[in-house]
């Protein structure tokens, strides 16, 4: 896989007030360029629809390949990442969220509560919507790292 670029956004009412660290983006940029990709710092914006859909077209249009966001994917009334996320992607992947839950729910019981999307875009990148803790995120990127050569292969016409 080339050095596909990635964008981190982490969707959190408090840590876009600076009343909480967050945890999670700075992981998730580490494990994608793990992965192999280039990725720049985390972006922080707060919970709903609007910020997270502005953020992932920002990002988007910066030429990210793979756009990965943590939190707001649970049912709290402030959790609207998938809603935001819903408008920017063409085509939904569900099987790739059902097995980030899947994993998740090996873990934790209420991994199933998240409401989390997996799309690609019209332009050919990759969203995938995580819950908001380290633990969601390590395990996440567990699942989505093996699949990413294949996958960003495939938005590009590779071979199956």
């Amino acid at each position: 896989m080339d050095s596909a670029q990635a964008t981190v956004i982490v969707v959190s009412d408090r840590c876009s007030r600076g009343e909480a660290e967050d945890r999670s983006g700075p992981l998730a940029a580490g494990l994608l360029r793990d992965a192999g990709l280039t990725v720049g710092a985390p972006v922080v914006v707060p919970d709903g629809a609007d910020s997270v859909a502005a953020a992932l077209e920002a990002a988007l249009a910066s030429g990210s390949r793979v756009v990965l966001t943590s939190g707001g994917t649970g049912v709290t009334p402030r959790d609207q990442t998938p809603e935001g996320t819903r408008g920017v992607i063409d085509r939904e992947l569900p099987g790739l969220a059902e097995a980030l839950r899947r994993e998740g729910q090996a873990h934790v019981a209420t991994a199933v509560l998240s409401r989390g999307l997996a799309g690609v875009t019209a332009g050919g990148a990759l969203v995938v919507n995580l819950p908001g803790s380290t633990k969601a995120v390590e395990q996440g990127m567990g699942v989505l790292a093996p699949l990413l050569p294949h996958l960003l292969d495939q938005l590009v016409g590779g071979d199956h």
